[in-house]
């Protein structure tokens, strides 16, 4: 398959990268803000230029965007509001012109986010990710040619937290969370929000 990873310079898309291309059948398409191949989801025209750039695509994975993590009340709009181009619509903007590009029985997947709100300053996140969990399924009906269409919800993860300085055991491993998207490429999954398992 011919594969185009979005946001494939990030701690996922690069390890998904390396993983995809390992094996000798696919063919990656490494794409970021910055680099050969360029795309910003948050710009719609941005996207429409990938898709006139790269050809004969059978799957594309976007791992590129976060929401904002900051308090409902005590930040500004625009800080609070973070993402939204980029992680919600700029997926669907995604989707929208994928459909009409990918060879026949492609496969989407998008990102989704955590799953489970126990701390503050993840609001906007929980809306955006009820967003893109009500779209994909409902948006995996309307997918034309057989192309499927699913998305990852890989929640926090162990490396990250690590990064962060907090306990990496409460999320899930960089690994587990690649092998997820490859299963989901490689495999008949459609309309799903797949949550990885350790």
């Amino acid at each position: 398959m011919k594969i185009v990873v979005i946001g494939a310079t990030g701690t996922v898309g690069s390890a998904l990268a390396d993983v995809l291309e390992s094996n000798p059948g696919h063919h990656v398409v490494r794409a970021s803000r910055r680099g050969p191949v360029q795309v910003d989801l948050a710009d719609p025209k941005s996207i429409g230029g990938l898709f006139a750039t790269v050809d004969g695509i059978d799957a594309v994975i976007a791992v590129a965007a976060s929401g904002a993590i900051a308090g409902l009340g005590d930040s500004a709009d625009d800080d609070y509001f973070v993402g939204l181009e980029g992680k919600l619509l700029g997926q669907v903007h995604l989707v929208r012109h994928a459909l009409r590009h990918l060879n026949d029985a492609g496969s989407i997947t998008l990102t989704n986010g955590v799953s489970t709100f126990s701390e503050p300053g993840l609001s906007f996140t929980a809306l955006m990710n009820a967003g893109l969990a009500g779209f994909v399924p409902a948006a995996a009906l309307e997918m034309p040619r057989g192309i499927r269409l699913n998305a990852v919800s890989p929640g926090w993860i162990s490396e990250t937290l690590g990064a962060l300085g907090r306990d990496g055991s409460a999320g899930t491993p960089l690994a587990e969370v690649v092998r997820t998207y490859v299963e989901i490429v490689e495999g008949t999954a459609r309309g799903q929000v797949i949550e990885p398992t350790t």
